[in-house]
């Protein structure tokens, strides 16, 4: 189960997770989802944000319904990587702007990137 931020609403954080979750190939195309009941009881939310997420993920064409079978993840490798480079986007986003908010320019941030990766490398090779 996820910790719910307050800031955004709880159905765009499970939809955030389901995507994650395609990304991590965690869910694969043509996976079917748990149903509503199932999602909510394990996300401790109403059925109706549930249904909501799917209608998001449906909207998106990350999931698409059959009707009387369930929601399926939908398929395809450019759904993954369209996905992928999304959540990037979003990701890199939100830590260049809490860099910033930290005070720090273009060419610190950068550096700051850099060594993490390099530390990264380095735990890599002693593993």
């Amino acid at each position: 189960m996820i910790k719910f931020n307050e800031n955004t609403p709880i159905y765009l954080q499970i939809v955030e997770k389901i995507k994650a979750d395609i990304v991590a190939g965690k869910l694969k195309g043509g996976d079917k989802l748990p149903s509503v009941r199932e999602i909510a009881e394990s996300f401790k939310v109403n059925p109706n944000t549930v249904q909501r997420v799917f209608m998001e993920l449906e909207r998106e064409g990350v999931a698409y319904p059959q009707r009387g079978i369930g929601t399926f993840i939908t398929e395809g490798e450019e759904v993954v990587e369209k996905l992928k480079s999304t959540q990037a986007g979003k990701f890199t986003k939100r830590y260049v702007d809490e860099m910033r908010e930290l005070g720090m320019g273009s060419d610190e941030i950068v550096q700051c990137i850099k060594r993490i990766l390099e530390e990264d490398k380095n735990d890599d090779i002693k593993s």
